[in-house]
């Protein structure tokens, strides 16, 4: 934590201000890329990611969340944060992705901003799930007052697919693909495999051998009769690929296709395998392809692999910028890191797992180092309450000397309109100043890895977005406001809902003292939305004394019976999960509340039913037995 004292403050806002390249509504020069120069910014942005220490990343999609319960409060759990982030990521779209390698020397940030322009098609062409999202009309607006191009975002935005869908797309065309050198199996062969290994090495021999034959042959005979050569064609099986003879080998499962590539490491002077991949991802089959000579296998494998990078940028699309950055190993820097990341892995990696624990381990193979300048933010006093980037650059400036100079080489086209993607820049110089404050060098991160630690290692990974630091978060601990870092238990949280439009937290607070015994110690209240209330118990157990009383409806007085006798209901913190777990979505948590409630019945309900039965099979008499 960092607290300058007011004496220090002045002494350091008294002192001469290094010029740096920031002015007020700065637009720094941003290059902006779509379909159209997509192919030639590749090369750019891979030189620039490769120089760099840090890649800065800002996304912008057609909305954030659907109703106000669903946005991530301190009050949720890792786990109900996840669903939230998780439900939003799939139902919105991001139109604009903005990537900024950058380095971080002493006071001077040297940043290449790119700003994607993004829009799903189907661009293969061929029998793929269509794509939909939704939108929201303020953050459309908000886009459009912004100067926001919908029509070349539609026609000349970057498609993309995933990695998974490249993998269903790559079954689906079932192109060839070329294979690559396997490491022999150590396993011992069974019989069955030594047996079909023979078989189809004596195959290959003869088929070689009538194939160089019919070539002798056609040396001496340049003139050949078209129906011999297709009949010799049929006897033999012979086929052609690009030109060259070759014959297919079908396989019924991997470990027969790994055998045959193994065994065509003997033919590897003149025969280039081929994995023929199947409808349902399984291997079809093994194609080899016999060259004439080393030059001409070189020849035929460099093509192959062109053929597959070009097919490769076709059907990954901007993924291809994601897989730089993961490859990179970089550490990835953005703002509201879990709600970003939950878009990134759903759009570009894989659909989303179902718990935040599985998110986690897929996303550290991805990126496995992320920072979020949120988390170093509230290790500064001033800045605990301030969620903006702009603000919070503002008031660093205000309150600490902290000279940066933001070196943009420019890379827009003249003419070029710039002003989207500005928010990563912002991000970039937001962390080279807070990393100033915090005492930590940037340019150290590299060699304190080697080492197995770094300044920035606490700051690392961190996905929650009201945890920090110095806070080690504890199971089952949560905070209820943003401001205080008191935590309590979430078995110590009631939802209470039912209790009518227009009540505020003080007033439905001042309804329940006195109203039962459990309010006779210290609790609070606090909305979630118009239609229900978390009410917090300070002291461990009212919660279970409050719902019990709720369930049996006794011992109660003044409001509280009678807001109960209105249908005042009452459930406690695994209801609320329940309802995020089961995706009950609804535009009030009142009513997601309601269903999960009724869905927690029928399931007891459903569970008397099988013990009922299981104790009445347990009479039946089975005649057979007899």
């Amino acid at each position: 934590m960092v607290a300058v004292s007011p004496l220090l403050q002045r002494r350091l806002l008294s002192t001469s201000v290094t010029k740096t390249h920031h002015k007020p509504h700065q637009q720094w020069s941003i290059k902006q890329v779509t379909k159209s120069n997509f192919a030639d910014t590749l090369e750019d942005i891979k030189s620039h990611v490769s120089n760099s220490d840090f890649v800065a990343v800002s996304l912008q999609n057609t909305g954030s969340f659907s109703a106000p319960w669903q946005r991530v409060s301190p009050f949720d759990t890792a786990d109900t944060a996840y669903l939230k982030a998780k439900y939003a990521a799939e139902r919105f779209q991001v139109l604009h992705f903005a990537v900024c390698p950058f380095t971080v020397r002493a006071s001077k940030v040297t940043a290449y901003p790119y700003n994607f322009h993004l829009f799903p098609r189907a661009e293969l062409k061929m029998e793929m799930p269509s794509y939909s999202f939704y939108c929201q009309t303020s953050s459309l607006i908000s886009m459009a007052r912004q100067g926001f191009d919908f029509n070349s975002c539609i026609n000349d935005g970057i498609s993309y697919l995933s990695r998974e869908q490249e993998s269903a797309a790559k079954i689906q065309m079932g192109n060839p693909i070329l294979a690559k050198n396997v490491i022999e199996s150590t396993s011992t062969l069974s019989v069955a495999d030594s047996v079909f290994i023979e078989r189809i090495k004596s195959h290959i021999k003869n088929w070689k051998k009538a194939c160089k034959e019919t070539s002798t042959r056609k040396e001496g005979n340049q003139i050949q009769d078209a129906l011999v050569r297709s009949l010799r064609k049929l006897v033999l099986g012979n086929e052609e690929y690009d030109s060259r003879p070759c014959m297919n080998i079908d396989v019924c499962s991997e470990r027969q296709a790994q055998l045959v590539v193994e065994m065509l490491q003997e033919f590897a002077d003149d025969v280039v395998p081929l994995i023929i991949p199947a409808k349902g991802g399984a291997m079809q089959a093994i194609r080899v392809v016999l060259t004439s000579s080393k030059e001409d296998k070189d020849l035929l494998q460099g093509k192959l692999q062109n053929d597959e990078r070009e097919l490769k940028k076709k059907v990954r699309g901007f993924r291809e910028v994601i897989d730089l950055i993961s490859a990179s190993q970089k550490p990835v820097v953005l703002h509201g890191s879990l709600n970003d990341l939950t878009v990134i892995h759903s759009k570009f990696i894989a659909p989303l797992p179902p718990t935040v624990d599985e998110f986690m381990c897929s996303l550290r193979l991805a990126f496995p180092l992320v920072i979020d300048v949120n988390h170093l933010m509230k290790e500064i006093s001033p800045l605990r309450k301030v969620t903006s980037i702009p603000v919070a650059i503002s008031q660093l400036k205000n309150r600490f000397f902290t000279p940066i100079d933001m070196e943009i080489p420019c890379q827009a086209m003249e003419n070029e309109d710039t002003i989207h993607g500005q928010n990563v820049v912002k991000i970039c110089e937001l962390f080279a100043r807070l990393c100033s404050i915090l005492k930590i060098d940037p340019a150290a991160v590299k060699s304190d890895e080697e080492k197995g630690s770094s300044a920035l290692e606490p700051y690392t990974n961190i996905f929650s977005p009201f945890c920090t630091a110095s806070e080690e978060p504890i199971d089952g601990e949560i905070k209820i406001w943003t401001n205080n870092t008191r935590t309590v238990s979430c078995e110590d949280l009631v939802f209470l809902w039912g209790f009518g439009d227009r009540v505020t937290a003080g007033v439905l607070k001042s309804l329940l003292q006195e109203s039962h015994e459990a309010f006779s110690k210290e609790f609070d209240v606090r909305l979630v939305d118009n239609s229900c209330a978390i009410v917090i118990f300070w002291q461990h157990g009212l919660s279970e004394t409050f719902l019990n009383t709720m369930d049996k409806c006794s011992d109660m007085c003044g409001p509280l019976r009678e807001m109960v006798s209105e249908g005042l209901r009452a459930a406690g913190y695994e209801t609320y999960n329940r309802a995020c777990r089961l995706g009950l979505w609804e535009s009030s948590l009142a009513d997601s509340l309601d269903r999960a409630l009724a869905d927690s019945d029928c399931a007891s309900e459903a569970n008397s039913k099988t013990k009922c039965s299981d104790r009445c099979n347990e009479w039946i008499i089975n005649l057979d037995d007899l």
